[in-house]
């Protein structure tokens, strides 16, 4: 017996320590021709050594994976070829949708992620499931944060799928030109990971600690190339649209019908550069933003969406502080402000943008574009230029340098002497250590407009410390009184602002329920520099929180608020309300929790209830989201907002909903129709958006859009339009 447990320990010790080294798969160079049909049965396939034995992330990180996964990888002067084996229980897979991009979590999948400049902070990501279905995206930050994905980078590329008892095949041919890398380069950084419902398991090909995303590029391994490799000749890509437009603007009581064309062309200048040129961009077919509802002072910023903004979008976005002091907001783009101060949309005339690798460790983005004017509303015709310098250091750190310039091009006697132009300069220098241990961003920018000298920059320091058990974050973000970013998210100036945090995290052994939970503080202070250092606001978040083996999610949480209004402010919204008095002290406290269901369950939903005091009165609050799937054609979610507000007299006192259903079909990977309703009392709103997409061609569609928009307190229609787009994606 006690020989058998000193092989057992033995054995696990000897597993643990081949992950801890650096893991190896090589690429063989073929001449075969390569059928993409899912079966493997070329000669090559037998020859290619797989990257297997995966080690699990979750529900634990100390042991192999229950069931393995086998990649095989080969290349020629063209595509790469990737093969793919996934053991399963059996073949009982969750697939949600057959839409493409699909999100990983609660669906079986695999993932596979290539460092192509072995930089350990930018990677491409490609991926399937089960039924074949394909997501692209790019990830940026070094896999540090959620927000370095992005999905909506397209390219082309060619996957199959068989599904089997107890496994299913994937069979991908992906052409170089997709990579970005360096010619002569014979080695990428590598690693995968795998979605696996039966066994509720998350496993990657190299082990990475709990503690960092499953997608943390600080851990990777190495794909080594059988020779070098060559030149990409990389196709450039026209994308051109046509677009009809009919509609009815009930306000004005006039009819709309208009047809637009105009278009995109991508080509790579070398094997590391992106150039991309709009005409008459055209966005129409865009998914709806989701409404949310604001019962803050400060405006709220949503994510970008537009395809032409998206690659390589990390060098001109992730400068500053993302929250406080943003000085590149691309969705600033194409939005100005109407004569009566209301945003509405502005055309984009053209635009161009260069992006990408000069070297292994330095990187450029160059972006500038041209809106129109709109004299009626007094807007004028205005460039919009972003220059980006990135330079690696270190092991994965970098330091970037950042230019921004809005500028009218015209003269206009409207146009006011301090709006005739914006420019930012700044400088970041933003941490990773190798096992990202240690992260943290720096910075610094100064903003030049006209009659303005003093008091006109921004600055910021964050360090965190990560480890298995504590999280410990330091932060705070200067922004002064005159900073100005007119392409910029800049919620609030005259701001000195501290946020550090604190976490424990606790692994439990023996539980059969819980996975881990934590205990955390974060305390937010903010003072007025321009105001003696007053303290304007202070928040403090003490919470608990718990993960599951089920995949479910709890916290709870208490917020201790205090505010000075130095403006009255009617947090309601109410139309001809009293709004809250100008310099007074506000002191109140919340609760709230937060739970999220098994995502692998067809039905499955969150719940978020809170109470507690609100300024000088009382807030009751639930967000829910419920979502059914019939899989994987049909998905229907429901989300629901309700703010109860109770203000003494004469403040006003309401009751806020936002109702959002929608409506996700998938007849099939090529057809989709996707509906989505909106109400929001706050905004006097009703909407109603249905879309329906054909790709009858790889990235090239059949758009078919309905907008309809009401006024709630009368429900009367406001505007109705339909647009018929096409849009196709030509190699040449």
């Amino acid at each position: 017996m006690k020989n058998l447990l000193s092989l057992f320990f033995l054995w696990i010790y000897l597993g643990v320590s081949s992950q801890n080294k650096d893991k190896t798969v090589y690429v063989n160079y073929i001449d075969e021709e390569i059928t993409v049909d899912a079966i493997l049965n070329e000669a090559s396939w037998s020859k290619a050594q797989p990257a297997t034995n995966f080690f699990n992330y979750f529900p634990s990180d100390t042991v192999q994976a229950l069931r393995q996964t086998e990649i095989k990888m080969m290349f020629d002067d063209k595509n790469l070829y990737v093969g793919i084996k996934v053991h399963a229980k059996s073949n009982d897979f969750i697939t949600p949708s057959l839409r493409r991009d699909f999100r990983a979590g609660g669906s079986d999948n695999i993932t596979l992620l290539f460092d192509t400049f072995n930089d350990g902070s930018n990677a491409i990501i490609f991926g399937s499931n089960p039924h074949g279905v394909k997501r692209e995206m790019l990830l940026s930050g070094g896999g540090s944060e959620l927000r370095g994905f992005n999905g909506a980078w397209d390219t082309k590329w060619v996957g199959e799928s068989k599904i089997h008892e107890n496994y299913y095949i994937l069979e991908w041919k992906i052409p170089l030109s997709a990579f970005k890398y360096r010619e002569g380069e014979t080695k990428w950084r590598f690693n995968s990971y795998h979605f696996d419902t039966q066994d509720n398991e998350r496993n990657t090909w190299v082990n990475i600690p709990q503690n960092q995303f499953i997608f943390s590029l600080a851990y990777m391994g190495d794909m080594i190339f059988e020779k070098p490799l060559g030149k990409s000749k990389s196709p450039i890509s026209i994308i051109p649209y046509v677009n009809g437009i009919v509609g009815k603007d009930y306000e004005n009581n006039t009819t709309l019908s208009d047809f637009k064309f105009g278009g995109d062309a991508k080509m790579t200048i070398g094997n590391s550069m992106n150039l991309d040129v709009t005409i008459n961009p055209d966005f129409s077919q865009v998914e709806v933003d989701q409404q949310v509802t604001n019962l803050t002072r400060f405006e709220v910023g949503l994510p970008e969406r537009r395809q032409f903004f998206i690659e390589n979008s990390d060098l001109f976005g992730d400068f500053g502080n993302d929250r406080d002091a943003n000085p590149f907001f691309s969705r600033r783009i194409g939005i100005a402000k109407d004569i009566n101060g209301n945003s509405i949309e502005n055309n984009i005339l053209a635009g161009v943008r260069l992006s990408g690798k000069i070297s292994n460790n330095l990187r450029i983005g160059v972006l500038n574009m041209q809106t129109d004017e709109d004299v009626a509303n007094e807007i004028p015709t205005v460039n919009n230029s972003v220059i980006s310098i990135q330079q690696k250091v270190f092991s994965r750190s970098s330091l970037s340098l950042l230019f921004i310039n809005k500028q009218a091009t015209k003269e206009y006697g409207f146009l006011k002497n301090e709006d005739k132009f914006n420019r930012v300069l700044g400088i970041d220098y933003r941490l990773a250590s190798k096992d990202n241990t240690w992260s943290g961003k720096y910075f610094f920018n100064k903003s030049f407009s006209p009659n303005v000298t003093t008091n006109d920059y921004s600055a910021g320091a964050t360090t965190e410390y990560n480890t298995r058990n504590y999280n410990i974050r330091m932060s705070g973000v200067f922004v002064a009184d005159n900073f100005r970013s007119d392409l910029g998210f800049i919620r609030r100036t005259d701001i000195f602002k501290i946020s550090p945090k604190i976490e424990r995290t606790f692994w439990p052994t023996n539980s059969k329920k819980l996975q881990k939970h934590s205990f955390s503080v974060t305390p937010i202070f903010i003072w007025r520099p321009e105001l003696n250092f007053e303290n304007s606001d202070h928040l403090i978040i003490s919470r608990w929180e718990a993960s599951y083996k089920n995949n479910a999610q709890l916290s709870v949480e208490m917020r201790n608020r205090f505010t000075h209004l130095y403006d009255s402010f009617d947090p309601t919204g109410t139309s001809n309300a009293v709004p809250l008095p100008a310099n007074t002290d506000y002191h109140y406290t919340s609760f709230e929790a937060r739970y999220r269901s098994d995502g692998r369950k067809a039905f499955s939903y969150s719940l978020r209830p809170s109470f507690g005091s609100f300024f000088n009165g009382e807030k009751y609050s639930l967000n829910a989201n419920l979502t059914y799937r019939i899989r994987p054609k049909f998905t229907g979610s429901l989300q629901i907002n309700y703010d109860e507000i109770n203000l003494p007299k004469p403040y006003p006192s309401a009751s806020i909903w936002l109702i959002g259903p929608k409506i996700d079909l998938t007849f099939n990977k090529s057809l989709f129709w996707s509906t989505f309703i909106q109400y929001s009392n706050q905004r006097n709103n009703f909407s109603v958006n249905t879309r329906l997409q054909w790709r009858f061609a790889p990235l090239s569609d059949l758009y078919i859009v309905y907008n309809d928009n009401y006024y709630t307190d009368i429900f009367s229609p406001r505007f109705r339009t339909l647009n018929l787009k096409f849009t196709y994606w030509l190699n040449i």
